[in-house]
Order: structure tokens, then C-alpha cells, then sequence
């Protein structure tokens, strides 16, 4: 049997899952259910793009509750490792150099990963290349726009 994915995430990443996963459960399925109701009472289901559309966004719900059900019941909680080091759960900020400005990010499990919240995959280029380093280390991230050097200012 093929072992199952393990998805690493802060408590809070856990909660959120959970709170999302109430939320699709109680509220989102009864609604996309009348959609469903409400589309049929316009008869004709070959033709009824009402229909055509609830019974995706159906099939699009489930399937989000199903992934969030395994990434909670697979999820590893991270753990502070007690070091100096960038590692999964921690904020690390530095900055491009020779002279770019100071960007901070939390590096996170995949399921939780969220750029425009400054929360970035341990799966990403640069969450790869600063995993593991300290403070003052120069580093090399390869992005797809090419190579950049940075310098990490500090990990909280």
C-alpha cells in the first residue's frame, strides 16, 4: 500500500483547515445543494446551464472537503527545532542583495502556503535555498528569472 502524503503545517495552518472544512461542510454544500433544486425546477436538465454549473460546483466542493480531510488527518504539526537555523514553521526576513529591500516570509507545509500572506511552501525555490542556513549567511536562490543573492538578516 502506498504510504500517504504527511503534510507539514503550523497549528494555525491546522485550525484554518478546520475552519475551513466546517465551513464548506455546513454552509457551502446546503447552498450548492438548493442551486441544484433550484436549477431542476427550470426543467429541462439538457439544456439547463444552472444545473450544468451547481452540479460542478458540487463536484469541486466535495472534492476540497475530501483533500482537506486527508491533509488534516495526515498533518504533521511543526514544531519549533529549538535552532538558529531557518526551518519549516519559522519567519525568516533578508535582503536581495547587492542593495534590495528587506522581505520577510514564514516558511510553511505546502498545504498551507500562501504568498500574498508572506507564507511560502518548503516546496519554493527560495524557502529550498534558505532552509537550514543562519543569520548572516549569503545564500544563492535560483528563481526562473536567474540567480540572486541574498543575505539573511534574522529568523524568528
Amino acid at each position: 500500500m502506498a504510504q500517504e502524503k504527511v503534510y507539514p503545517m503550523t497549528q494555525d495552518g491546522k485550525e484554518k483547515l478546520e475552519q475551513e472544512l466546517e465551513y464548506l461542510k455546513t454552509v457551502k454544500r446546503k447552498e450548492v445543494v438548493e442551486r441544484i433544486k433550484i436549477a431542476r425546477s427550470f426543467g429541462d436538465l439538457s439544456e439547463n446551464s444552472e444545473y450544468d454549473s451547481a452540479k460542478e460546483e458540487q463536484a469541486f466542493v466535495e472534492g476540497r472537503i475530501t483533500t482537506i480531510e486527508n491533509m488534516i488527518r495526515n498533518a504533521k504539526i511543526i514544531e519549533d527545532d529549538g535552532t538558529d537555523t531557518v526551518s519549516l514553521g519559522k519567519s525568516v526576513t533578508f535582503v536581495e542583495l547587492p542593495d534590495g529591500e528587506e522581505e520577510t516570509y514564514t516558511i510553511v507545509g505546502s498545504a498551507e502556503a500562501d504568498p500574498f500572506e508572506g507564507k511560502i511552501s518548503n516546496d519554493s525555490p527560495i524557502a529550498k535555498s534558505l532552509l537550514g542556513k543562519s543569520v548572516g549567511e549569503e545564500v544563492t536562490v535560483q528563481t526562473p528569472g536567474g540567480d540572486m543573492r541574498v543575505k539573511i538578516i534574522s529568523i524568528q
